[in-house]
């Protein structure tokens, strides 16, 4: 099934391009990425759990270290940082996407999981990176999938940044 007809008319967004190069001397990000469709794929507890393993192997397979993160049914946000002989941070979100991808294939589903696109902040201070916690933490409370933000049960830390 195809696109609308409104759909064919609206314009295509343009996204910013990534920057060169960062001039902090420890950057951190929050990242996120959305399934396809943002469909919600990500209520499946096996491809939760391949998710989340999948961001814990991150550092070791690309050299980023993962913070904090919260996997919503239709998307996923987490705080990373590089680790100093890191790869890019498209190559790092993109090796995340191909790698759980391959691994929800191997448990049967098919099909594409993710958006091409991911969407990336730079944190500014420790400030702006406890702001930006409490906001994506309360995601599962605004989507009335919770009553509280601890509540939810897809959510954690795997390295503190």
């Amino acid at each position: 099934m195809g696109p609308s007809k409104d759909q064919d008319k609206r314009p295509r967004r343009k996204h910013l391009r990534r920057l060169g190069e960062v001039f902090v001397e420890r950057p951190v990000f929050l990242i996120t990425v959305c399934t396809t469709g943002r469909r919600p794929l990500l209520t499946d507890p096996k491809v939760v759990n391949i998710v989340h393993s999948t961001l814990r192997e991150a550092a070791q397979r690309n050299g980023w270290h993962v913070g904090r993160y919260v996997i919503m049914p239709d998307h996923v946000h987490f705080f990373c940082a590089p680790g100093g002989e890191e790869r890019s941070l498209s190559a790092f979100v993109g090796g995340f996407k191909e790698a759980s991808t391959r691994k929800v294939w191997e448990v049967g589903w098919r099909g594409r999981m993710w958006q091409r696109e991911f969407f990336d902040h730079l944190l500014r201070s420790d400030e702006s990176h406890a702001e930006k916690w409490e906001y994506v933490r309360d995601n599962p409370v605004r989507a009335r999938l919770c009553q509280t933000a601890e509540d939810w049960p897809h959510q954690g830390e795997i390295e503190v940044l």
